[in-house]
């Protein structure tokens, strides 16, 4: 069967206060075509505000008509979340399919879900946005994915379709809420495992596409970490929608483990973030955020600006941050440098990779204690774990035992600290 092209027109409102406006629209452009959507055409319109009606004034929307025909599209694109009530007055006065921004970026991470975690919580923010959407949007729903066939109900006399569809929706979000705290709790088992271990949580956050994939893998590299240990990259908006986590294991036998968590986009859906909430939980309960931003991109403050609001939504605060500014070689900038808590690399490159593996454990092992230990020969055990554990700087044998000199974590320098003679 030959397969049904969709060209869309996009359209969007500026508001006085928007200045970020040109950026979203081409933003919502590449948003498209990751759908694989081709869009052949563009309307905007300036107003103070939206039309409560149309969004766009209703002689906006006639024009958006005329080009919807002209150039034989088969969809309108709108650059922001439209309410119900919009979408059912569009389809009828434009006579065909309707979508947001929001439906766009929600059918995206459908497309890009590949864990159960993840396709439960797109599922959700699916069904979320759907379930006040019923009414009047019959056209548009083929879109939305959302697993909307749940058992079916006894129908009572009188009952129509529209409350049958509600409740199975209703149900199924009942379920998938109950799937997702059964995998926040195994989340919560893992990462509570992992503060016993006493090993530091590095989370990367960032914009999408600003290549937080690209420096995990270059660090694996950096660190002689096998290639089976490699995440998935790509020059894509929303190549990760998985948290990957990995152990980055040093010469020193310090180690930390380092997350990568799903990219931020401007308007990121708000049902998203709420059904991403566990997911980005890693950064809140990271010791240190890896900030990367693609600075190559004119609007790379922006990109900043939505990340780090994003991040403040889900609680996460008080969490140390450095800013890896990235792609410095497409901004024609100097690299590699450091400032601070401020890097400028090209992951891609793998050019300043050194000098971030050293800012992490500039901040990461800050609170580790050099000091020396008598242990006892009959604690043979206590040797072999510092060898194996902790970076041991220097031996001597006594008549009483050995003295170790090493580099301790705070749990390990407490564990052991009846065998502390000084520092």
């Amino acid at each position: 069967m030959e397969q049904l092209i969709e060209k869309a027109i996009i359209a969007g409102v500026q508001l006085q206060s928007d200045i970020h406006f040109d950026y979203e629209m081409e933003e919502l452009r590449n948003l498209a075509e990751a759908c694989d959507v081709d869009v052949v055409g563009e309307v905007r319109q300036s107003l103070e505000r939206v039309n409560p009606a149309y969004f766009v004034g209703k002689g906006k929307a006639e024009e958006i008509r005329n080009l919807y025909e002209e150039m034989d599209a088969n969809l309108v694109i709108f650059n922001d979340e439209l309410s119900p009530s919009q979408i059912r007055n569009l389809e009828e006065i434009l006579e065909c399919k309707v979508i947001d921004r929001t439906m766009l970026i929600l059918d995206i991470f459908s497309r890009r879900a590949k864990t159960r975690e993840a396709q439960v919580q797109v599922e959700l923010a699916q069904l979320q946005y759907l379930l006040p959407r019923l009414v009047g949007m019959r056209a548009s729903l083929s879109r939305v994915g959302g697993g909307t066939s749940g058992s079916s109900a006894t129908r009572g006399a009188g009952e129509t379709k529209l409350e049958l569809d509600r409740r199975k929706i209703e149900d199924q979000i009942s379920r998938l809420r109950k799937e997702l705290e059964q995998i926040r709790d195994q989340r919560e088992t893992q990462r509570k495992r992992r503060t016993r271990n006493a090993v530091p949580v590095v989370s990367l956050v960032g914009y999408t596409n600003a290549g937080k994939s690209t420096i995990m893998n270059g660090l694996l590299h950096e660190t002689s970490h096998a290639e089976a240990k490699q995440v998935f990259e790509k020059d894509m908006l929303f190549a990760t929608l998985e948290t990957s986590v990995r152990q980055i294991a040093l010469p020193d036998n310090k180690s930390f483990l380092l997350s990568d968590t799903v990219g931020f986009v401007s308007k990121l859906p708000h049902h998203l973030v709420q059904a991403f909430r566990s997911t980005l939980e890693e950064a809140r309960n990271a010791d240190l955020l890896l900030h990367v931003v693609d600075v190559s991109d004119e609007e790379y403050r922006h990109m900043v600006d939505v990340t780090e609001s994003t991040l403040q939504s889900v609680g996460v605060e008080n969490v140390p941050v450095v800013y890896v500014y990235n792609k410095a070689d497409q901004a024609h900038i100097e690299y590699p440098k450091a400032s601070g808590d401020s890097l400028w690399i090209s992951a891609k490159q793998g050019a300043g990779l050194d000098l971030l593996l050293k800012t992490i454990r500039k901040h990461i092992f800050a609170d580790y204690v050099t000091c020396r230990l008598m242990v006892p020969y009959d604690r043979g055990d206590i040797a072999a774990y510092l060898n194996d554990r902790a970076a041991v700087l220097g031996n001597s044998y006594e008549e009483e035992g050995t003295i170790i000199k090493a580099e301790l974590s705070p749990i390990d320098y407490d564990r052991f600290s009846e065998f502390v003679i000084g520092k």
